[in-house]
């Protein structure tokens, strides 16, 4: 039998379909693309008869009955709802739906989109990069990540920074990424009609109203935050991402989870090392310890990893005219005490601050104030053992 909307909607059948689809099927999407992969497209499935329909499912399906006209008109009716919100709705079977999570074992059937772009221009980029972490957040974990997303939107090739929109980390890379021009995604744990936690709507507002960005989530309206939504939100946010970093974590942090999932898909997996008596490192550290996850040991080492085409610009210029062009607001006699302290790492690569502190007779807190200025815009590199390296390239 021959389906017809019982409403106008700007959507067309297929997508209703679809998304009638994923209202049916809720927290088992598998079925759903089983069932389309069939018979051939989500319109089909709502084709069959009755006893068609039994049939494919079988006798004892919980989903029996399920497929059914009324399905269609109620996804109609809430799409033409969501439409008037600058919401739609993405199905597994459309060519803009992201091709990364297409390529996971266990994708959604589809995507509730709000945005004011269109599908290729938010999922469409070569590079995106999940960034996770602990909702309680430490003044180095937020310094970090503000760095490190600093770092990613001075490369040559940007990503999209993909994150759960959460307090802490989630928020601080939202942020930064919107304060640095890079696109972001927040993947929610509710329905596309809802915002959680409810302090961020302001920042949902601007990510929903800025070119390039979106809020994402494959729950229908009206799903409220639970304990299992927020599990396999963690799947879209790796499922998104071509690498995952997290932040800060503690040792048994949900960002562990979206890291370890991205592992399973074949994404690259990052963690910050921190102290080894601060609990919210612990995570990370346990992640680096483990071998699930790369240090990250400075912005550029990252961004590099990434191959994200660091510091193009930078391979035109001088070392010296690149810090002083960097610098241009601060005090010439600062600009010059950074150039001064980047020519001697250059010459002595590999030594620590404190050696070189040592050589030149200078203030262990001066230098290591200018050394934090150099590695925040990625001109140097300090590893663990304190080490540092010019990163510019000639």
């Amino acid at each position: 039998m021959r389906l017809h909307l019982g409403m106008k909607t700007s959507a067309n059948r297929e997508t209703v379909c679809a998304c009638a689809l994923g209202r049916i099927f809720g927290y088992e999407p598998l079925c759903a693309l089983r069932l389309v992969e069939a018979l051939g497209s989500a319109a089909a499935v709502f084709d069959l008869t009755p006893s068609e329909a039994d049939e494919v499912l079988g006798p004892f399906s919980k989903f029996k009955g399920m497929i059914r006209p009324q399905a269609v008109d109620e996804a109609a009716e809430e799409l033409e709802r969501l439409g008037e919100l600058g919401c739609s709705y993405l199905p597994y079977t459309s060519p803009d739906f992201p091709a990364l999570l297409r390529e996971c074992t266990d994708p959604p059937a589809g995507l509730y989109v709000r945005s004011v772009s269109p599908p290729d221009k938010i999922f469409g980029r070569s590079n995106a990069v999940g960034i996770v972490g602990t909702r309680d957040i430490s003044p180095y974990g937020r310094e970090w990540t503000r760095r490190l997303v600093k770092s990613m939107s001075e490369c040559r090739h940007k990503p999209v920074i993909v994150s759960g929109l959460a307090f802490g980390v989630d928020a601080t890379a939202h942020t930064a990424a919107l304060d640095c021009g890079l696109p972001t995604v927040a993947v929610l744990p509710v329905g596309i009609d809802d915002v959680y936690p409810k302090q961020h709507a302001r920042l949902a507002e601007r990510i929903a109203g800025t070119e390039g960005c979106a809020l994402v989530t494959d729950y229908p309206p009206g799903t409220g935050p639970v304990a299992f939504t927020f599990l396999r939100r963690n799947r879209i946010i790796a499922g998104l991402s071509n690498a995952v970093l997290i932040t800060e974590s503690k040792i048994n942090g949900g960002g562990l989870i979206t890291c370890r999932l991205a592992g399973e898909y074949g994404r690259d997996v990052f963690a910050l090392p921190g102290r080894i008596d601060d609990v919210r490192s612990a995570g990370c550290n346990a992640l680096i310890g483990q071998k699930e996850a790369e240090a990250v040991w400075s912005t550029s080492a990252l961004c590099d990893a990434l191959g994200l085409g660091m510091w193009s610009k930078r391979t035109k210029e001088g070392l010296r005219e690149s810090i002083l062009a960097r610098f241009a607001d601060r005090p010439e006699d600062e600009r010059e005490a950074l150039v001064s302290l980047a020519m001697r790492i250059k010459a002595c690569r590999g030594e620590t601050l404190e050696e070189l502190c040592r050589e030149s007779n200078q203030d262990f807190g001066e230098v290591s104030r200018l050394a934090t200025m150099l590695e925040a815009e990625g001109f140097i590199g300090i590893d663990l053992l304190q080490r540092c390296t010019v990163c510019y390239k000639i």
